[in-house]
């Protein structure tokens, strides 16, 4: 029997096309379906971890201010409800898909604002940890990419060769020093505690304490009490951080 042609049987030509077109149509329909289905389960996990995430933050929150807050103090509890209403905001930050560098800016004025009106010379204590648990929100919410500002490159040639060397990269230059440092990013430290950590005893933990307290990037809560460290010590340990991330991406 001899094969039917198509092009000699319209009708046949025809059904065959509209069937080839019903398919694409339903092709279509499973793909955009599919992706739809996926964007939808994109979305439902992305706020999952977000709200994972805010609630480990606020989680930290309290607990870097239970831990580090001057105690004994008169003004703790109302201190302490005032920073958090304060961190717990910032928080609400993360849920956001951008965030505009003035919003940031008047954070940080707002912070200002209530370190003026602090009546004690302990309080750098509480507001050391403040800025410390600031600093690691501007981190996540940085590390999120949703930090709408673009800034500029910082100049190489205004590295203050002296100061640098002297504040920051001598006082990391030590393996003990560096791992004194690290183990405080979370939480503060005593003195027996470092000594465990590090092998040392006496004299020769006290020499690299000193060299850290000297430099800025930790400071001691109050005499023979615990150690914490600064803003300026995060920030170095973030620059590292970010430095190690640079080099393992080459």
């Amino acid at each position: 029997m001899e094969n039917i042609n198509q092009m000699d049987n319209p009708e046949i030509y025809d059904n065959s096309a509209k069937l080839e077109a019903i398919h694409q149509d339903i092709k279509r329909l499973m793909e955009r379906s599919n992706q739809e289905y996926l964007d939808l389960m994109l979305t439902n996990l992305k706020k999952d971890f977000i709200n994972a995430l805010i609630s480990y933050v606020k989680e930290d929150i309290e607990g870097g201010l239970e831990r580090s807050m001057v105690d004994p103090c008169q003004m703790r509890e109302t201190c302490k409800s005032r920073f958090k209403e304060f961190l717990q905001n910032n928080a609400e930050l993360i849920k956001q898909d951008n965030v505009l560098k003035e919003v940031i800016d008047k954070k940080r004025d707002d912070l200002s604002g209530i370190r003026e009106e602090a009546p004690f010379d302990k309080c750098d204590i509480c507001f050391a940890e403040v800025d410390s648990l600031f600093d690691k929100q501007l981190h996540v919410i940085n590390s999120l990419q949703i930090y709408g500002s673009t800034e500029e490159r910082p100049e190489i040639s205004t590295i203050p060769e002296e100061v640098m060397v002297k504040s920051v990269l001598e006082p990391l230059s030590n393996k003990q020093r560096l791992q004194i440092l690290k183990s405080m990013a979370s939480e503060t430290r005593t003195f027996s505690t470092l000594s465990e950590l590090t092998g040392l005893r006496g004299g020769n933990l006290l020499f690299h304490i000193q060299k850290l307290l000297e430099s800025g990037l930790i400071l001691q809560r109050h005499e023979r009490g615990d150690y914490m460290i600064t803003k300026k010590g995060y920030n170095s340990l973030i620059m590292l951080a970010e430095f190690q991330k640079s080099m393992e991406n080459e």
